[in-house]
């Protein structure tokens, strides 16, 4: 288990201010990604999930009030579809043979993960998101969940069709492309977040579209595993990877790798530790 945070291990993050009454604090939990399986840190702040990107370059500072924190890091917390990080979770527990459907297993059952305490935050979550994408059955007031292949597609249908127009009008060079290209980049996007066998080639099968042309190259910028650092998918980082294998930032210069940690951690934990060595 990582240790509790030190001073030497200060954090700056954006994320949305919480607009709840009740004074809750925002918490970071250890997911499996959607696409890979590892773990991976996601942000429950203000009753929405948010993935975590980490951006680093080789020297930097921040100064919060008259402390300067000498990592000069930067996690911006963004929302994601909590139905994307809980489909394989679902996809699993129906335990789907050849030639049936699947098994409805109450909510709990589904959302009991060893290893990963933190789903039981998104249980409240789960019960809003899931009806979606699933069949649902309720006897004596206790709801039972199968995912159900249809409602997939057809919610992974109304994602395509969000992103075709709107990616046109976040950069012109998106706006300049083909249908073909738009397609391409959708499900290239898509694909970050969904497994190739069932649903990414399930979704390019509806669309007719060639499941091998939604393979992107590879990022310029470099992934590191665990909870509060860049993860596939989920958090970006600026560094990039030269020909010998080292860690390096786009500048050439090789930075350091940040610790893991892999607990959830309350915000107001772990960022307010400059404050209190202020005093």
């Amino acid at each position: 288990m990582a240790s509790s945070p030190t001073e030497d291990e200060i954090r700056l993050i954006i994320a949305p201010i919480s607009t709840s009454t009740t004074n809750e604090q925002g918490l970071f939990l250890s997911l499996r990604h959607p696409k890979s399986g590892n773990p991976t840190c996601y942000l429950l702040n203000n009753g929405y999930l948010q993935e975590l990107h980490w951006f680093k370059q080789s020297y930097g500072s921040w100064f919060l009030g008259d402390y300067v924190s000498e990592d000069g890091s930067l996690y911006v917390a963004t929302p994601v579809d909590p139905v994307f990080i809980l489909l394989p979770i679902f996809d699993k527990a129906r335990m789907k043979k050849d030639g049936d459907k699947g098994k409805f297993r109450q909510l709990d059952e589904i959302m009991f993960i060893n290893d990963y305490p933190g789903y039981q935050n998104i249980l409240p979550l789960a019960q809003l998101c899931m009806e979606i994408v699933c069949e649902v059955k309720e006897i004596e007031s206790v709801k039972f969940f199968r995912l159900d292949e249809s409602k997939v597609l057809a919610w992974l249908c109304h994602k395509v069709q969000q992103l075709k127009l709107t990616l046109p009008t976040l950069d012109q060079n998106y706006a300049a492309q083909d249908e073909k290209g738009i397609l391409t980049e959708v499900l290239s996007l898509l694909g970050e977040y969904l497994n190739s066998d069932p649903w990414l080639k399930l979704l390019c099968t509806h669309l007719k579209f060639d499941l091998q042309e939604t393979t992107r190259k590879p990022p310029v910028h470099e992934f590191f595993p665990s909870a509060l650092e860049s993860t596939p998918g989920s958090s970006h980082s600026l560094q990039a990877k030269n020909g010998n294998n080292k860690k390096t930032s786009s500048n050439g210069k090789q930075v350091k790798k940040m610790k893991a940690e892999t607990d959830s951690r309350n915000i107001k934990d772990m960022f307010s530790m400059a404050l209190r060595k202020r005093k």
